[in-house]
């Protein structure tokens, strides 16, 4: 399988492996293209990629992904993933709508934040501007945890936003500020 882009030329997808729990790309001489896009951390000889970094490249077409039964499809990662983590359907939305508007994200910081995200050409020259902090409609959370996030964001100079993955599947982000009341 091979994707042409703009100017004709072949770009031949990225080759991978589910190995130790994980997907890892083994083709060292292709780790730069997928770092200077924001994809992955290098473990030795490997570059391990996150669920719905895997997601997102079997998505797109960009990911041909090996499993000890053979080819692993996007719908048997998808599977294997909500096995390992409850919200990785969530993060994958919200990853793949974030990536489809040109944005690059990295995995978050703790505090109960899921991704960071940088400003379209920032990466990796730039720190990330926002924090996203992750939702299913009708899912409840905590205001507790969520101020205390917020709070420890704006110590460094992020802007935290929350993303709602609405019943129909849309993705929709709110700003947070620091409240008082």
């Amino acid at each position: 399988m091979q994707e042409e882009h703009a100017g004709g030329a072949e770009v031949r997808p990225f080759e991978g492996v589910i190995r130790d729990g994980g997907v890892k790309i083994t083709d060292k001489e292709r780790f730069g293209e997928l770092e200077e896009s924001g994809y992955g951390t290098r473990e030795g000889e490997v570059l391990a990629l996150r669920d719905y970094e895997a997601l997102y490249l079997l998505y797109s077409k960009k990911l041909l992904l090996q499993g000890e039964q053979g080819d692993v499809s996007f719908e048997g990662l998808a599977e294997l993933s909500q096995k390992k983590e409850r919200d990785s359907w969530t993060k994958f939305v919200i990853y793949r709508d974030l990536r489809s508007r040109g944005y690059t994200v990295r995995e978050g910081f703790g505090f109960g934040t899921d991704l960071r995200v940088y400003e379209r050409g920032d990466y990796p020259k730039k720190p990330a501007k926002y924090v996203v902090f992750a939702l299913d409609e009708g899912i409840e959370k905590g205001m507790d945890d969520l101020q205390k996030s917020v709070k420890e964001m704006a110590k460094m100079g992020k802007e935290a936003i929350i993303a709602v993955i609405e019943r129909r599947g849309e993705v929709i982000y709110y700003k947070v500020s620091r409240a008082r009341f």
